[in-house]
């Protein structure tokens, strides 16, 4: 057969590419599995979405080519909930952009910004379409762990020169998944003035905006003074309406970087399923009604599943954001040999940290997508877990 291209060589495995058929094969044997892999929460959708879905699956129109223009209501409602949850403005026909979900989007902004020579700065432990856009994009990623030392926050003061020379974007992502940090305002800023000073894009990846707790209210980077000159801004339904499988998202900018994104676009799809679009502005018009019930069901998980895991033997730091944990492991116990144990021994699927990057490593992250119950059942079976390893089995 043909060689594999080098580019494609210098791909890691997708940390889960291996979980579901090894699921499956647990589901054979009768294993009680219980997988906090994905963050793929067990929870409906909005209803209102379902019913507009249902609608638009017997209006033709909407099963035709939506190309980059996409259903012109979703766009509106993009625009109009920017400026009613931030206080920002975006013309929804010059400055959104409709996805088929926010991770395509974040991997192809990189084709228009990024080539031979360049470098991309990505934050590790990450979302791996950060690499992803970066590496098919022939560009270099410069990674920067993300560890306690800094607050998990990815400091660009400390990049060396010759980086920051030949850097033209920035990954961000604040909640951040998975070690579910947040980032002070006074933190953006300096972002924010560090990429004007040295013209980097700054790609913002904010899917985790509504999932917070205790009070705090994530926010967008275009708050911060600036921010229009460098940035774009990537959201999605798919944690803060349990709409994982359904490909919706956007990301906002200005004309010039949106039509950038717009047009490497044209060359790869055609629009997400103008249906589903429609059940977007269903979704999102939603907001106010669906989302604080959705929050207090993660916020009850959430301290189940702090509750639980510390009881079994393990140290965990209550997050403010997100639908995840991110768990210190003794030292001396590798992440990727204890999520396979766990699995393997006790049927319940967790990611290793390495599996976000080596960055990660010391860490796995379990997410809060199933009810107390179940968490504490898999907290219970990983101390088990953990007492053996203690014990030298």
């Amino acid at each position: 057969m043909p060689r594999f291209s080098e580019r494609f060589g210098q791909f890691p495995v997708y940390p889960l590419a291996h979980v579901p058929q090894r699921k499956r094969e647990l589901l054979l044997r009768g294993v009680d599995v219980i997988d906090l892999g994905a963050g793929d929460a067990d929870l409906a959708p909005p209803p209102a979405a379902v019913r507009a879905l249902q609608q638009a699956a017997e209006v033709p129109a909407l099963g035709r080519y939506g190309f980059g223009l996409g259903h012109v209501p979703y766009r509106e409602a993009i625009s109009a909930w920017m400026g009613r949850r931030f206080g920002t403005h975006f013309d929804p026909m010059a400055e959104v952009v409709p996805l088929i979900g926010s991770k395509e989007g974040l991997a192809h902004i990189a084709f228009a910004f990024l080539g031979p020579g360049d470098v991309a700065i990505v934050p590790e432990p990450a979302y791996q379409a950060y690499l992803g856009g970066t590496l098919l994009s022939d560009a270099t990623p410069h990674v920067y762990p993300l560890r306690p030392r800094t607050d998990f926050l990815l400091e660009l003061g400390e990049l060396p020169a010759d980086v920051v020379r030949r850097a033209r974007v920035v990954y961000l992502n604040y909640p951040n998944n998975p070690t579910t940090a947040i980032a002070p305002r006074d933190y953006l800023e300096r972002v924010v003035g560090f990429c004007r000073d040295h013209d980097m894009l700054l790609v913002y990846d904010n899917a985790y905006s509504e999932l917070a707790f205790d009070g705090y209210v994530p926010p967008s980077i275009f708050e911060v003074d600036g921010a229009r000159d460098v940035a774009i801004e990537f959201h999605s339904l798919s944690k803060t309406y349990n709409m994982t499988g359904w490909r919706c998202g956007w990301a906002v900018a200005k004309p010039e970087i949106a039509g950038a994104l717009a047009k490497v676009k044209t060359f790869v799809d055609t629009g997400t399923y103008m249906g589903i679009q429609a059940a977007g502005v269903a979704a999102i018009e939603s907001w106010a009604d669906f989302v604080p019930g959705n929050v207090a069901i993660f916020r009850e998980r959430r301290d189940a599943a702090v509750q639980a895991f510390r009881g079994a033997g393990f140290t965990v730091t209550a997050p403010r954001a997100t639908m995840y944990l991110w768990i210190p492991l003794p030292d001396g116990i590798r992440s990727k040999a204890f999520a396979g144990r766990l699995m393997d021994e006790e049927g319940v699927i967790v990611l290793p940290g390495s599996g976000f990057g080596a960055g990660g490593e010391g860490f796995f992250r379990i997410s809060f997508i199933v009810p107390p119950a179940r968490l504490a059942e898999a907290a219970a079976r990983a101390g088990r877990l953990l007492a053996r390893w203690g014990d030298g089995e």
